[in-house]
Parts: structure tokens; C-alpha cells; sequence
């Protein structure tokens, strides 16, 4: 069960301890074990759910900082890539917000088994929570970049920045920002043949 994940840890060039392995992993059965129940996912295959969610989820962690800062992570859902943050970038706080209550429940219980102090679950629409700023807003195929702006600006520190990931080149949605640079990196996610891109977004 751990081959796939330690192997695509290794090619994407992250330093990593046991016990983050052993959380990924942990993380891993439990997506698989309520995912029958609540339908988290529609892959139902475990060697699939690791592959499309943790593996994938994993490539956004070369590009986080190494210091301390706050990150959110919009729309949630199962948790990736908030869950994957929180596990492998112990130094950040990490919020994760969703309006479904059956994902926030299966949240909830992730944090409480994996023992994650920097994880904080939000059970709300985005454009009604304002409790306080981040440094890094991030999503994973959320909406449609202007949307996904739109709706969270307000809680955008003015130093912070965007990491929206996408399952395709999104160099249409970037152009059509006002006010916001972007910057598309093109990501290769181990075991994976479909393309995936980070969007990194900052206000002007």
C-alpha cells in the first residue's frame, strides 16, 4: 500500500519522516473505508484514490514555503490538498473549508485520528466566512479562477498569494485576471498521465 506513495514522495523530491508517512497512509484507508459510506469520491479503486487524490495532492507540496504561515484550502471536500498541507508542512496553520456537512464530518474525523494540532475544519460557504486572513488561499478544480477570486479576496492577506491547482492548462482563465499576476507552473504528478498545472496568483 505505501509503494506507490513513498516512490511518488521521492520523485517529487520531498523530504519527509516516518510518521508522515504512516499519516498519508492512515489518511489513505480512511478516504477508502468512508468513501463506501458517504461518497467522497466517485473513484472507487484504493490504488486510483491514492493515485488521483493523495499522489496529486502531493505535487502541490514542493511549492509551499518552508516557513510558518496560514493557509486555506477552499472547497475542501475530501481533503486534499488541505489534509496532505497539514501532514506534510507541519510549520503551517492550516484551515479547510466546505458547505457539505458529510465531508466536513469525514474532515473532522481525519484530524482527530491523525492527531493534526495545525488543522482547523470550517463548515461554511467561503463568502461568508471572515474570521481571519491567510497567506496562501489554495483550491484544487474549485471553479473557475475568476470565481474562485471573487469569492475569497476578502480573506487574502495583501502580501499573500493564490496556488490554485488545475487539472488543465489554465492560461485562459489567468488572462482574463484584472489587477493579478500569474505565474502557470506545469506539474508532473507521479503515476499520473493527465496534465495538471498550479496557478500561482498574486494581486498587483
Amino acid at each position: 500500500m505505501t509503494d506507490i506513495i513513498i516512490d511518488a514522495i521521492h520523485k517529487l523530491g520531498i523530504e519527509f519522516v516516518e510518521n508522515q508517512l504512516s499519516a498519508l497512509n492512515q489518511y489513505a484507508s480512511m478516504l477508502i473505508k468512508w468513501n463506501k459510506v458517504y461518497s467522497l469520491t466517485a473513484i472507487s479503486n484504493p490504488r486510483q484514490i491514492k493515485i488521483l487524490h493523495l499522489i496529486d495532492g502531493l505535487s502541490i507540496i514542493p511549492h509551499l514555503p518552508d516557513n510558518n504561515g496560514f493557509v486555506l484550502d477552499v472547497g475542501s471536500g475530501m481533503g486534499v490538498p488541505g489534509i496532505i498541507i497539514a501532514i506534510m508542512k507541519p510549520n503551517l496553520q492550516v484551515t479547510l473549508i466546505d458547505s457539505n456537512s458529510k465531508k466536513i464530518a469525514f474532515l473532522r474525523q481525519v484530524k482527530i485520528e491523525l492527531g493534526l494540532a495545525n488543522l482547523e475544519i470550517v463548515n461554511s460557504r467561503v463568502e461568508k466566512y471572515d474570521i481571519q486572513r491567510f497567506d496562501i488561499i489554495t483550491s484544487r478544480a474549485f471553479a473557475d479562477l475568476s470565481l474562485f477570486i471573487s469569492l475569497t479576496k476578502h480573506l487574502l492577506n495583501d502580501s499573500g498569494y493564490y496556488l490554485a491547482m488545475k487539472s488543465q492548462q489554465a492560461s485562459n482563465e489567468a488572462d482574463k485576471l484584472n489587477n493579478y499576476s500569474n505565474e502557470i507552473i506545469n506539474l508532473q504528478v507521479p503515476y499520473l498521465d493527465a496534465p495538471r498545472v498550479l496557478v500561482k496568483i498574486k494581486k498587483l
